[in-house]
């Protein structure tokens, strides 16, 4: 007898791999596809509708149904049923940063070399959605260890990854406080394989990075403007302690398929940010220097003074906003808890009946 895949011990597959697989449960995120292309995410939730200004849907309908299900509301319209993908759920959910888009962060993790078993360290936690790519990345058997500065983004954060993982994950660890002083501390000299900075400072990190980098290892650096990108670049080099750093933007544009009538589509996700990433030298070794090297730049105390997050446009997030972004986060974990335990409470009562 050929066995169900989703029937397989959850300890043997990877963390989150069952919420995956089988038919939709109650409290789970199910994203609905109109019959012109627009989607909506929701929590299942048995007895509860969807309601549209044409009409609802019950939730009911999909509870039990195989994924790819099409289902009508009580006036005929139509939706494809689906479980929401990373990309999908990453611009979703709930947030108190500026999230990484897909686009960057599948750079990240295939140009960081980011691998199974992998020790990554990062920090600018945000809203944790690269933290979902990188505990992807390492599997349940790797480590990542998170840093950020504001407990609310760490909230934010912790609440989707449980979220999309159906529980906190076993390869991950979050710390509040400042990198360059907290990941010296925590972690040992050479015991990383891999660091990943979203912040607004990077060089600011260059001995805590060398400190803790295995040789060989891997610092990728996500930046939002030129002159981070330039100051951090400028800094590696004049450290000696890495080699060349390399460093890209990517740009993503869809594409229009209708009939004859394919073409670029009108918008585009343009530039997010700028990756660059260096390696780690043995210790007592120098970097090469580039053959033509660029001219030194000098920084005055105005260009210090430039880097802060609203010369950089980083809009300020009230922390009214952060604390609804923590709850919301939080809750959607409850509710999914909740649901779960409610269903097994069900079924224990229906067996007890039948006996």
């Amino acid at each position: 007898m050929k066995q169900d895949p989703t029937a397989q011990d959850a300890g043997q597959a990877p963390h989150g791999a069952a919420a995956r697989r089988g038919t939709f449960r109650p409290g789970e995120r199910v994203q609905l596809t109109d019959e012109r292309g627009r989607m909506n995410t929701i929590t299942l939730t048995p007895g509860t509708a969807y309601h549209t200004h044409k009409g609802f849907l019950n939730h009911d309908l999909l509870i039990g149904s195989p994924e790819g299900s099409m289902v009508e509301s009580n006036v005929g319209q139509q939706y494809q049923a689906l479980r929401p993908l990373l990309s999908d759920f990453v611009l979703s959910m709930p947030r108190g940063a500026a999230v990484v888009y897909p686009k960057d962060a599948g750079q990240i993790i295939t140009m960081g070399d980011i691998y199974p078993g992998a020790r990554v360290v990062e920090a600018g936690v945000g809203s944790g959605a690269l933290s979902i790519s990188l505990l992807r990345a390492v599997g349940d058997n790797g480590y990542l260890h998170s840093f950020e500065r504001r407990e609310e983004f760490a909230d934010i954060a912790r609440g989707n990854v449980e979220t999309i993982f159906g529980g906190p994950h076993p390869a991950w660890k979050i710390s509040l406080g400042d990198f360059q002083d907290q990941v010296v501390a925590q972690e040992a000299p050479g015991s990383i394989d891999r660091v990943v900075l979203d912040m607004l400072a990077p060089w600011e990190c260059l001995d805590a990075v060398a400190t803790v980098l295995a040789p060989g290892g891997v610092w990728i650096n996500y930046v939002a403007t030129v002159t981070q990108l330039s100051r951090t670049a400028e800094a590696i080099r004049a450290d000696g302690r890495f080699t060349e750093p390399d460093a890209w933007e990517s740009m993503v544009r869809g594409w229009h398929l209708e009939g004859l009538a394919v073409r670029p589509d009108h918008r585009m996700v343009a530039h997010t940010g700028f990756l660059m990433v260096t390696r780690r030298l043995a210790d007592g070794v120098t970097g090469m220097s580039p053959k033509r090297r660029a001219s030194k730049t000098d920084f005055a105390q105005e260009d210090l003074d430039a880097w802060t997050p609203a010369a950089v446009g980083e809009r300020s997030v009230s922390d009214k906003k952060l604390r609804r972004a923590a709850r919301d986060a939080s809750s959607t974990v409850q509710t999914k808890r909740n649901q779960e335990q409610s269903q097994e409470t069900e079924t224990r009562q229906d067996g007890f009946g039948e006996q």
